[in-house]
């Protein structure tokens, strides 16, 4: 029996593309390179800054000028951090659903706090989450499985008694080292890796109100 849901964040409850494609955008503007189209923007999304970089530059970490690009990207996104962005349609339905059947749920995600907790504030979820771990509350973050323990302790369920949905691979990996059971939310972002279908998921879902199929 279900006794808790997880979500990741951007490509599972939110669809944050829009307002993080403009800061990539005006920095690709800004050095008069033409903007990316959301479609392309929305298969890194779910990697951050790190994967955005990536897609709209071709930096690295190990790139000398990727840390002034990434506090510069940061800083275009708190600028306009809810602007376009978006609940994914049947998401408040199904949260809604949970609500009403006791059901605790919960964030977790690789953003940082800084992003997390005020756009949840802003979507109107954050007094209704019985937990939001934020990819900075703990020392390692997806695909690491200390994460969705923490959720897990925080809202006094076993791992195994969980579901967690998200729309990366390392969403799935995080869940199998945990012991929660991972479902794939395929009208997510989904990146550029193998098809979801070979991810080792418990499910697969193309839109939010399927998830309680498996509840």
């Amino acid at each position: 029996m279900t006794k808790a849901v997880l979500f990741d964040f951007d490509g599972t409850i939110a669809d944050t593309a829009p307002d993080l494609g403009h800061a990539l955008n005006r920095q690709r503007v800004a050095r008069n390179q033409p903007p990316l189209p959301i479609e392309l923007i929305r298969t890194e999304a779910s990697a951050g800054a790190r994967g955005l970089l990536g897609l709209g530059f071709n930096l690295t970490p190990d790139d000398p000028e990727y840390q002034f690009m990434r506090e510069e990207f940061l800083a275009f996104y708190t600028e306009q951090l809810c602007q376009d962005t978006r609940l994914f349609p049947g998401v408040p339905e199904l949260l809604e659903q949970l609500d009403s059947q006791a059901i605790p749920w919960g964030i977790v995600t690789n953003k940082p706090a800084r992003f997390t907790q005020p756009l949840m504030h802003l979507l109107g979820l954050h007094q209704r989450a019985a937990c939001i771990i934020s990819g900075d509350d703990t020392p390692y973050s997806k695909p690491h499985p200390e994460p969705l323990l923490a959720a897990c302790h925080q809202i006094n369920v076993v791992p195994d008694s969980c579901i967690y949905l998200g729309d990366d691979i390392r969403d799935v990996q995080a869940s199998l080292a945990a012991g929660v059971k991972p479902i794939v939310a395929l009208y997510g972002y989904l990146g550029n890796c193998a098809p979801p279908e070979t991810w080792g998921a418990s499910g697969l879902i193309g839109h939010p109100g399927d998830l309680l199929h498996y509840i």
